[in-house]
């Protein structure tokens, strides 16, 4: 429940209470802000959390201080525009005017695909199902993409080839309790999820046991019963011996691969191949360890397996996430109760934000781009023919080459920050400032938005009304418990607003987010991610509906494949496919080994969190973390400024000596940009399958900086 009652108390003081949804991460958990204002005019808060299905009314410290970046100084409250160099104050009138202007003239000077939309996985599910129809059929372009496709496409490319279809999460997060067995692989739940960890405490309390697979001595790591860990990159070798172990043991449900999976016998036959021995050497695990969590898995009665982006931030993202889920399928650990697995979101729409069209190669409800019945009936949403829906484009950091190499020329931005996000992010510099023109929308001036030529001020998360879809596939309603402040506009309404500007203004007449979520309704119906059922009234009353829903009737689905997979013929695809693309190597020039990942205090490229004095101040600068042997080898103490080097270039940050990373690994938190930004050395190299760039794994050197 979201919304906002005041109170006076007789002594003069106003209390405003505002209800309404944590911004940040996939569990999106429900809070209550209460403001108040004393008769001086001083104003403080109060924020707890409130009951909710996916985190018991539990907050972490961000989202008990979401709202300062939200009421911040810095909020963007009018247009901007650059004029002799500089961005300046200006009205809606004069920037909706000069992109109609520019976006006309790009179109017709080098056609609709010289124009790119880059979206984010933090945008409602009604922005971004209007962002892909914008894209589509208001400017025409086949370019467009997001952030999420650093976050997710891994997962979600691995999900739907083997189960048909990719959900977040294929059972509850009420199951985790149920779980004899939890392998978390590539994933710090506890500082990147923490309002998750009781479910997992709840699990240990009754006896089961966890698995952890991370180079480092996490949070999360330190709660389990078994850490491997594991040099960054070799993932994929380890769920290999890990299965090769199970099948030689007899571990295997060989009822549920007989009657519920295809492709069994090529798997079997190529793990006759697989060296336990060489796997262990090379992932810098002991044989012993792996034999363990095996066993352990292999002979559980129930178990969960959950990836997140340690494994699919990866070049080979996509196998890695699969040779994973050919664990899930030979122990028959899926569609029951306790049992399934689960890619651990990481942005607040994470989920949703892949469903609805975003993506470069996808429609509504998942439908794809390329099918010509999905194309046809998408257009009778749209009241358009299906030839006027353009084809498929590239992925995120693809369409910055392209920008580098001038054929897109002109870019529409809405809640992203590329310039911090991309890899190799001196190229992606390169190619924003050689753009004809950038138009930025953001609620705060980015990295990103201090290079654009035109800035457009969004609300916030407490302005703001629509549905988001958290990690277990829960669609979620967060209404507006604020008024748009200044010159500020929703998001959706300034795609509709352009939409006029450019002719397009019919296929674009909404009158809320509601409006938007109905059509959506529609264009999702008989999708895969099937959202038909649900509506705003639904999502009042019972808070939150699973996905698929096909009709309003329909409870949801909270458990999927308990009797069948998404494929025609009701199996699930086991992978026998080998790794394609070799990883970055260290060398004499560039020994170590380049990981990076995230904090507690702050969320993605930190635009929001380093608003926020409370989070700031918990986590003020980067930092690398080094192994104490690595860092006497080079000389390095505590504290001191380092620059980290690979062949795609460098960045400075402080060192921080500790004994929870490997000697052969450098690990570097991924919310900072300028010279701190750790994509200055991060590889452009993509997976095959899901275009991931590689994150995880990059060959650095290092030295002090005198």
């Amino acid at each position: 429940m979201t919304g906002t009652a005041a109170v006076q108390d007789p002594d003069g003081t106003w209390n405003k209470v505002l209800q309404t949804q944590c911004p940040f991460c996939s569990v999106q958990c429900k809070a209550q802000i209460t403001m108040e204002t004393a008769s001086s005019g001083a104003v403080s808060y109060t924020v707890e959390g409130l009951p909710n299905a996916a985190s018991g009314g539990r907050l972490c410290v961000k989202g008990l201080n979401a709202h300062q970046h939200a009421l911040h100084t810095e909020r963007l409250l009018q247009p901007l525009m650059r004029k002799e160099g500089k961005l300046v104050p200006a009205t809606w009138e004069e920037a909706l005017q000069a992109i109609a202007e520019r976006f006309s003239e790009g179109a017709a000077a080098y056609g609709s695909d010289s124009i790119g939309v880059y979206g984010g996985g933090s945008l409602t599910n009604e922005t971004a199902y209007l962002l892909g129809k914008f894209a589509r059929v208001g400017i025409g372009t086949k370019y467009i993409d997001y952030n999420g496709r650093f976050c997710m496409s891994a997962a979600a490319s691995a999900g739907s080839k083997t189960f048909g279809i990719d959900r977040g999460l294929t059972c509850r997060l009420a199951d985790i309790p149920l779980a004899r067995c939890i392998i978390l692989a590539g994933t710090n739940i506890a500082e990147c999820q923490p309002t998750l960890m009781p479910y997992f405490n709840e699990a240990k309390e009754k006896g089961a046991f966890i698995i952890v697979i991370d180079p480092r001595v996490t949070a999360t790591a330190k709660m389990a019963d078994l850490h491997l860990q594991i040099r960054p990159g070799t993932d994929m070798m380890l769920a290999d011996a890990m299965l090769k172990i199970m099948l030689d043991e007899g571990w295997g449900d060989e009822k549920f691969i007989r009657e519920r999976t295809s492709g069994y016998e090529e798997l079997r036959s190529r793990m006759q191949t697989v060296d336990l021995a060489e796997a262990a050497l090379k992932c810098g695990v002991e044989e012993e360890l792996i034999r363990k969590a095996a066993s352990v898995y292999g002979q559980a009665e129930t178990g969960i397996i959950f990836t997140a982006r340690g494994v699919e931030q990866q070049t080979d993202g996509h196998l890695a996430v699969r040779a994973f889920l050919n664990l899930v399928l030979a122990s028959g650990k899926i569609g029951r109760e306790g049992c399934g697995y689960g890619a651990v979101t990481g942005q607040g729409n994470g989920q949703g934000g892949r469903e609805h069209g975003q993506k470069a190669d996808q429609l509504p409800g998942y439908r794809s781009i390329e099918n010509e019945a999905d194309r046809a009936y998408t257009a009778s949403v749209w009241g358009v023919a299906p030839e006027d829906i353009p084809g498929k484009g590239v992925s995120a950091y693809e369409m910055m080459e392209l920008m580098h190499q001038g054929q897109i020329r002109t870019l529409f931005l809405m809640g992203s920050n590329p310039i911090v996000s991309n890899p190799n992010v001196n190229l992606v510099k390169e190619a924003l400032e050689k753009l004809d023109f950038l138009v930025v929308a953001d609620m705060l001036l980015s990295e990103t938005a201090r290079l654009a030529d035109i800035v457009l001020p969004v609300t916030s998360y407490l302005e703001n009304t629509g549905t988001l879809t958290n990690l277990e596939g829960r669609v979620l309603l967060r209404e507006a418990a604020l008024p748009a402040p200044g010159d500020t506009r929703q998001d959706w309404s300034i795609l509709c607003a352009v939409a006029e500007r450019i002719g397009k203004g019919k296929l674009f007449s909404y009158s809320s987010s509601e409006d938007i979520f109905e059509e959506l309704r529609v264009a999702s119906k008989g999708g895969a991610a099937d959202y038909y059922g649900i509506t705003y009234d639904r999502l009042r009353k019972e808070e939150g509906i699973y996905w698929p829903c096909p009709a309003t009737d329909h409870p949801g689905t909270p458990f999927m494949f308990s009797a069948a997979f998404a494929h025609p013929d009701r199996k699930a695809v086991f992978t026998s496919l080998q790794n394609p693309v070799s990883k970055e190597a260290v060398s004499e020039e560039y020994p170590l080994i380049l990981t990076n990942g995230r904090v507690l205090a702050h969320y993605l490229t930190g635009v929001q969190t380093r608003r926020s004095p409370a989070l700031a101040a918990r986590s003020e600068a980067n930092f690398a973390e080094i192994h104490p042997d690595t860092a006497r080898r080079y000389r390095i103490e505590e504290g001191q400024w380092i620059e980290i080097e690979s062949v795609w270039g460098s960045f400075s940050v402080r060192s921080r000596i500790s004994g929870h990373i490997r000697k052969d690994t450098i690990f570097v938190p991924m919310h900072w940009g300028g010279v701190q930004n750790v994509n200055l050395a991060t590889t452009p190299a993509l997976d095959p399958f899901c275009k991931m760039p590689g994150f995880k794994v990059a060959a650095v050197r290092i030295q002090r900086v005198y």
